[in-house]
C-alpha cells in the first residue's frame, strides 16, 4: 500500500459518499487506461446493467493493480464516463463492495456515447504503489 493520507478540510458532504476531496500520497504512479466491461474475447458482461457492468470493470482493475504489485488500496482516483444517469446511483455500492470505506477521489461525467456496443460505463483509474526497494 502506498504513503497516502486523506486530504479533507471538514466538509461534512464527504461523509455520505463514496469519494473523498482529495488524497496525498507517494510511491509509483499507475495510470490505467479506460476499463470497460468487455472480456478478453471482447464480450461484452452485464450487457444493459450499469452496476454489473461496473463490477466487471473494477475486478479487471483489481487485476492490474495485483500485476503491478499493487492493490485497491492504492487507487488514489478514478474518473467515470458513463452514457446516462440511470442507475448510476447503483454503481455507489460496488465502490463500497470493491473499496470498503476507503474511497479513492472520484470524477463522473455523463458522454455521448462510449466505444463498444451496449457500454454503459467505462472508468479509468490513478494509483500511487509503494516505492519497491531496489
Amino acid at each position: 500500500m502506498s504513503d497516502r493520507r486523506i486530504v479533507n478540510p471538514g466538509w461534512k458532504y464527504f461523509e455520505k459518499t463514496t469519494f473523498v476531496p482529495a488524497i496525498a500520497a507517494r510511491g509509483e504512479i499507475l495510470f490505467t487506461s479506460g476499463l470497460n466491461a468487455a472480456d478478453d474475447d471482447g464480450v461484452l458482461q452485464a450487457p444493459g446493467d450499469v452496476a454489473g457492468q461496473a463490477r466487471v470493470i473494477f475486478r479487471k482493475l483489481q487485476a492490474i493493480l495485483e500485476a503491478a504489485g499493487g492493490s485497491l488500496a492504492d487507487v488514489i482516483k478514478t474518473t467515470d464516463y458513463i452514457v446516462s444517469r440511470e442507475n448510476y446511483r447503483a454503481t455507489a455500492e460496488v465502490r463500497r463492495e470493491f473499496f470498503g470505506d476507503d474511497f479513492p477521489t472520484a470524477t463522473g461525467v455523463v458522454v455521448k456515447e462510449l466505444l463498444g456496443r451496449g457500454v454503459l460505463i467505462e472508468i479509468d483509474a490513478v494509483a500511487i504503489l509503494s516505492p519497491k526497494d531496489s
